[in-house]
């Protein structure tokens, strides 16, 4: 699902005798959130807002609208280092449905970053009005993360209580393991440059809580022989440069997790924490590479780790 792959577990002491019920059940959450908020698929009420080129208010559907507000508020509180308006910026370094080849010049980006902007987004009652016509929207940094809060939702809904929902390495869990132990999470070691480790940098414990990791290690471009890491600063509309290898959020929703995994990754870590110390129910945990090549791991005093190959900065 989303141009990725997903994992359930359901712990029951009962057999299951609604399994297929139970898998077409799930399937058809899955396929609503992609009919919404995909921007791969032409024909979804996203991709129709897109093409939609009115400065009036846009009715839209409950959950599109719940998703942009959750992505604004994190644009808010990070004062836009997460910024869902960026669809043609990613496009523009050969990410989303309609990449662009080639390094993009200066006045590209430029030219881009004129109809780029949070600020151009107007929320009304259960319309959505664009100040600027051009604006498009890109939800793939949140959607993931709504879509394993939405999952996880209806498995409970059905009576189970130890769940486990994982979509492309965002995930949400509750109760315990078949171990009868609580969810165990492992971090991956972000394999960046000539460092290669098939190591687990850090297990997390996790106790009902939701879980999502932003890292450029996994999804990149070449581009004339340049690897080009999938986070972009909404600001200066280019990949980021910071000491962060990873970012790793826990909150209690997978969607805020999600956009805020995705915000705290533009940033250094010293930035970061500083806004994190502000806003309450979030836990992270970075990988940060020091200026001699070493990595070391920052985290907020509620994660509860389990182990680490490397040394917390205190």
């Amino acid at each position: 699902t989303m141009g990725t792959t997903f994992i359930i577990k359901i712990i029951s002491a009962q057999p299951f005798k609604n399994y297929q019920n139970l898998e077409i059940g799930i399937d058809s959450v899955l396929e609503e959130i992609n009919r919404q908020m995909s921007t791969w698929d032409p024909n979804s009420e996203l991709s129709r807002f897109n093409r939609n080129k009115s400065i009036n208010p846009i009715p839209v559907s409950s959950q599109l609208f719940k998703v942009v507000k959750s992505a604004m508020s994190v644009s808010e509180k990070t004062n836009g280092a997460f910024d869902i308006t960026v669809f043609e910026l990613m496009g523009l370094w050969g990410f989303g449905p309609s990449p662009k080849d080639g390094i993009p010049t200066d006045k590209e980006i430029e030219k881009v970053l004129s109809n780029t902007g949070w600020e151009q987004v107007k929320l009304l009652e259960n319309d959505i009005k664009k100040l600027n016509p051009n604006i498009k929207i890109d939800l793939n940094a949140i959607a993931k993360g709504y879509g394993v809060d939405q999952v996880f939702n209806f498995i409970r809904g059905l009576g189970y209580k130890d769940v486990f929902v994982e979509i492309g390495g965002e995930l949400r869990c509750s109760g315990k393991n078949q171990l009868n132990k609580s969810w165990r999470i492992g971090i991956d070691n972000p394999n960046i440059g000539d460092y290669s480790s098939n190591e687990i940098a850090a297990v997390i414990i996790m106790d009902n809580r939701s879980l999502a990791t932003s890292g450029n290690y996994r999804n990149f471009v070449n581009i004339d022989g340049e690897i080009i890491g999938h986070t972009i600063n909404p600001k200066l509309g280019k990949p980021i440069q910071t000491n962060v290898l990873s970012v790793t959020v826990l909150a209690e929703s997978c969607m805020n997790a999600d956009g805020w995994a995705t915000a705290l990754m533009t940033m250094d870590y010293e930035s970061g924490i500083e806004i994190v110390r502000s806003e309450k129910g979030l836990d992270v945990i970075w990988i940060i590479e020091r200026s001699d090549t070493s990595r070391r791991v920052g985290r907020t005093n509620g994660v509860k780790i389990e182990d680490s190959i490397y040394e917390f900065i205190q």
